[in-house]
């Protein structure tokens, strides 16, 4: 059977059990793939299937990313759907598959600002005081104090198990494509961890994760992305003061700090050095702040 339908699940199927690719880029490229098979059925007028996708031409998909365009999709949007579809299309045609060869849109390549180390401590201070429970409070404080002490990915720190206890000064953990490296587990981190643990209603096991739910369930990364928003508007800090860009800090501290981008790839766990190397700039453009506002001849 090669409907779209069809096709679509066995793509998601592929991305999760063969590639290993996280939730985040399965329901990504899931979702592209749907919406672009979706249009096709109404560009090509009838029924879209094996055949349909691997006889496409470069007309048919730049009239997909015309069609997006006209929802607003930027320059960095478009460039992650046409990245989806060649995944697709090779996924459908199999390795020997001829996919149109289309040049993607310009990209920017921004350069993720660092938080201070102020408004993390006010930001995660702030939710522990205004969390329902002791518990509860004592949960958030120690996650976030984890993605800036050892600049985990949130997914990485909401994956931990109880397998990871009892907790040392180091961490292992499983990044990307199921890739595991060993982090730092600075003393701070590890005792709020250990005093969220204390206070955990919930049974600590070695196959559950570490952080939980109010229920007991594995902690949701939602709830965190919302409740680090309500604060950041109550303390007015940037909104782009994220718990990803607490990672981004941790990056960025160490460089300036010293550390060698190759040590620096291994702790964040880039396949690529190109990844690592963004964070020169965000250290440039950090001194450069401070040149600009300390220097009294700056300007």
């Amino acid at each position: 059977m090669d409907s779209a339908n069809a096709l679509v699940k066995d793509f998601s199927r592929h991305l999760r059990e063969g590639r290993r690719r996280s939730q985040h880029t399965v329901r990504a490229y899931v979702t592209t793939a749907e919406r672009f098979c979706s249009f096709l059925m109404e560009h090509l007028g009838g029924a879209v299937g094996k055949a349909e996708l691997t006889a496409l031409k470069q007309t048919d998909i730049r009239s997909y990313l015309a069609f997006r365009r006209g929802d607003g999709l930027s320059n960095n949007s478009a460039a992650r759907e046409l990245s989806a579809i060649r995944a697709f299309l090779k996924f459908v045609g199999g390795d020997d598959s001829q996919i149109p060869k289309i040049k993607g849109p310009k990209v920017t390549r921004g350069v993720p600002r660092p938080a201070s180390p102020d408004d993390i401590v006010a930001i995660a201070g702030d939710i522990a005081e205004s969390a329902s429970s002791d518990w509860v409070g004592a949960r958030d404080w120690a996650v976030l104090l984890l993605l800036y002490g050892s600049g985990l990915r949130i997914s990485e720190a909401l994956d931990l198990t109880g397998d990871a206890l009892p907790l040392t000064d180091t961490l292992r953990v499983t990044g990307k494509r199921s890739k595991t490296r060993i982090v730092p587990l600075l003393p701070k981190v590890r005792e709020a961890i250990e005093q969220y643990i204390d206070l955990c209603p919930h049974p600590m096991t070695l196959d559950q994760t570490i952080f939980r739910g109010k229920r007991g369930g594995p902690l949701s990364p939602n709830l965190i992305r919302r409740v680090v928003q309500q604060a950041r508007g109550k303390l007015g800090i940037s909104d782009k003061t994220t718990p990803h860009a607490l990672r981004h800090s941790f990056a960025t501290h160490l460089l300036a700090g010293g550390a060698d981008l190759r040590s620096l790839q291994e702790l964040l766990g880039h396949a690529s050095l190109s990844s690592t190397q963004v964070y020169t700039a965000v250290d440039a453009a950090h001194l450069l702040d401070v040149y600009q506002n300390a220097h009294p001849r700056a300007g």
